[in-house]
């Protein structure tokens, strides 16, 4: 370790963007909307120069920072505590949530700007940022979990952000449910490392993962380090919406598009993928627990894609290729690639920032309609936006030489060279993934930015993101689209650099260098997909001359091609296939029916569950039995016993004397029955 950091820079970076959402959120009426986006701005803009510093550091001097900010309580031999742990890999994602953040903000003055909740919305995404950052900085379980239950309360309120819309509460409701069902294995997993483990500090815990893989879950056979590892995954699976507790996040594009470049591109979703990669050390302990990840990213990265096909809210798109990204990233962190899943995480959160923000201003210049079918040849009134798309879309499909390409194709690469068991049905979904991610997402492109106008007429089922509120008849009418404003555009630009360079300048020292070094620990006797991966890399240039004759980039090629030929050659082909494949179509459209089962199995059965445990539990055991049966008990008692408590004293009187009889009687019977005996 060439130096350490000062505390009080680390400091500065989580406490910023809080004072900026404090500012904003008590005094935002007092201070107003430009004050108010100022403070929020720059706190978060402190935060990025400040993380940006550290990751200097941390790449130049090997700097790094363990170490205890505020010690709250001792119980016993349990320290509880915030602290930092800065290395590699919380520097990283300090710098992309911070940039992501700022970029978002910026962006927020134009799309929100006729908004009346405008202050409070930079008050929550600012508080957001303070909560991502407390969650990757961390040092240790409390403190993890605290950041990690912040984003998920903050997610609620911006995704009710319009709180008067049904919709909007149902998808911040549903996300908070879904989430608190992974939140549940998230906090036993974290129960079994404290119970068995004594401490709720990183490296203590690590250096205990020897013991704990030698350990039994009591009652079982099953390995104590499986369990311990399934259950932290399924709160993986809960934050970063892998299946089946995928559900809530396309329904969280009910909230304003800002927050779902924030929330469901670069921070909050991939909180799930950073945690893994963070206890990568109790990970590696367990074949199972890794075999598990395999399937469950696997399902969500092909599955997922292929409800991206019928959608046609530009938003819903983007959504369930986020969905279907974070199955590759999970497919990795099972192929023991971690530091693959992490290097995918920073380059996605460029390239679906940018898509998220582009299809923000594609809303704003379609005077927000957001139904596909609406747009069409936009290349000529939106060229900045028309660019940027493109760029964002060629990295999203993994086109050679973007950011996008090195981290996906190092993950296909990975999960080939993985050898558990679940590594085959693993690799036919990433590799038959990229046909369908490049299909979606230029279906997307096609559609809104080239071939025939389709706006200027009243849309028949087009969805609108109101980010006026209640204000205006967005999307009806002939209105002619246009260019967005200045800090709208500008985010785009700034956001597409690190989405076509920032893979070639890093997967040299990210992967096969010293970066991830002391943060990422991979069992190399028993995972050798990495070491595999680092024989056959000859350096990013031959990497991406060498894709252009494999089977991922004829696949995505493919993907782009059918695209094109379904969508501006031939628009009959893909009406007549819907109408051929009715059933197929119909079960994509329900969503593998997942929604209905939770709403009418699920939630029925805990409606019934709860009704029963009302009914009977609380109304017949505890009221009926326990509280107004003691009461009836006690009642009946003193009814009895009143008789005999008249207050009179000739009673009393007679009462004693009778006792006394009885009481000589008793002492005297054995004695005359002796006499009367003999």
């Amino acid at each position: 370790m060439a130096s350490t950091m000062s505390q009080e820079l680390l400091l500065t970076i989580p406490l910023a963007p809080l004072a900026g959402a404090l500012l904003a959120g008590l005094g935002g009426r007092m201070l107003g909307r430009r004050a108010s986006h100022t403070v929020t701005i720059l706190g978060v803009l402190i935060a990025f120069i400040c993380s940006a510093l550290v990751l200097k550091d941390v790449v130049s001097t090997g700097a790094r920072f363990s170490g205890t900010v505020y010690e709250w309580m001792v119980l016993g031999g349990l320290k509880m505590e915030v602290g930092f742990l800065i290395d590699g890999l919380s520097a990283m994602m300090m710098c992309v949530v911070t940039f992501v953040s700022l970029m978002v903000h910026i962006y927020t003055i134009g799309y929100m700007e006729e908004d009346p909740g405008y202050q409070r919305f930079f008050s929550y995404i600012s508080l957001f940022t303070f909560s991502m950052l407390m969650l990757v900085m961390s040092n240790n379980f409390l403190q993890l979990f605290f950041g990690w239950e912040a984003v998920g309360l903050v997610s609620y309120l911006l995704i009710g952000f319009w709180f008067k819309r049904p919709t909007a509460i149902f998808a911040n409701m549903k996300a908070f449910l879904v989430n608190r069902v992974g939140d549940f294995g998230f906090i036993l997993g974290i129960g079994l490392i404290v119970a068995y483990a004594g401490t709720l500090n990183y490296a203590e815990a690590f250096g205990k993962a020897s013991a704990l893989a030698a350990m039994k879950f009591p009652g079982t056979e099953w390995m104590l380090i499986t369990v311990l590892c399934i259950c932290l995954f399924i709160g993986a699976m809960g934050k970063s919406a892998q299946f089946p507790l995928h559900v809530w996040l396309p329904d969280s594009m009910e909230g304003p598009t800002p927050i779902s470049a924030l929330i469901h591109a670069a921070t909050m979703v991939t909180a799930g993928i950073f945690m893994v990669a963070r206890m990568s050390p109790l990970f590696e302990l367990s074949d199972t627990a890794l075999n598990f990840i395999l399937v469950i990213g696997s399902i969500t990265a092909l599955f997922m894609g292929f409800l991206g096909i019928i959608q046609n809210d530009i938003k819903r798109v983007v959504a369930y290729s986020t969905l279907s990204q974070l199955g590759y990233m999970t497919v990795a962190l099972g192929a023991s690639a971690y530091s693959v899943a992490v290097f995918h995480l920073m380059t996605h959160a460029f390239f679906k920032a940018l898509l998220f923000l582009g299809a923000g201003s594609v809303i704003i210049g379609m005077h927000h309609d957001q139904d596909i079918r609406h747009m069409g040849g936009l290349r000529k009134y939106m060229p900045i936006t028309w660019i940027t798309a493109l760029l964002g879309s060629l990295a999203l499909i993994g086109t050679p030489f973007f950011s996008g390409f090195y981290s996906k194709d190092s993950i296909i690469e990975a999960v080939h060279a993985s050898h558990l068991p679940a590594a085959g049905f693993a690799s036919l979904a990433v590799t038959l993934g990229v046909f369908v991610t490049a299909f979606y997402s230029f279906r997307m492109y096609f559609l809104v930015f080239h071939g025939k106008e389709r706006f200027g007429h009243e849309p028949t089922n087009g969805h609108h993101d109101q980010a006026h509120g209640d204000h205006g008849d967005h999307g009806h009418g002939p209105h002619v689209p246009h260019e967005s404003p200045w800090v709208v555009t500008a985010p785009l630009l700034l956001l597409a650099i690190p989405s076509v360079v920032i893979g070639y300048m890093t997967i040299g020292p990210m992967l096969f260098g010293n970066f991830f070094a002391d943060s990422i620990f991979v069992d190399g006797a028993h995972h050798h997909a990495m070491k595999e991966l680092a024989q056959d890399f000859h350096g990013p240039l031959n990497m991406a001359l060498h894709a252009l004759s494999t089977l991922p980039f004829w696949l995505a090629l493919a993907g782009v091609v059918v695209a094109w030929w379904f969508y501006l050659v031939q628009p009959a082909i893909p009406a007549a296939l819907g109408r051929l494949l009715s059933p197929v179509v119909t079960v994509l459209e329900n969503k593998y029916f997942l929604d209905w089962f939770n709403e009418h199995i699920l939630a029925a059965g805990a409606r019934l569950i709860g009704l029963g445990l009302w009914k009977g539990g609380d109304v017949a055991l505890i009221d009926g039995a326990i509280v107004n049966g003691s009461a009836h008990t006690v009642g009946a008692l003193a009814s009895v016993t009143r008789l005999i408590q008249t207050g009179r004293l000739y009673w009393y009187a007679l009462v004693m004397l009778l006792g006394i009889f009885a009481l000589l009687t008793w002492q005297l019977w054995p004695m005359l029955s002796h006499l009367v005996g003999r």
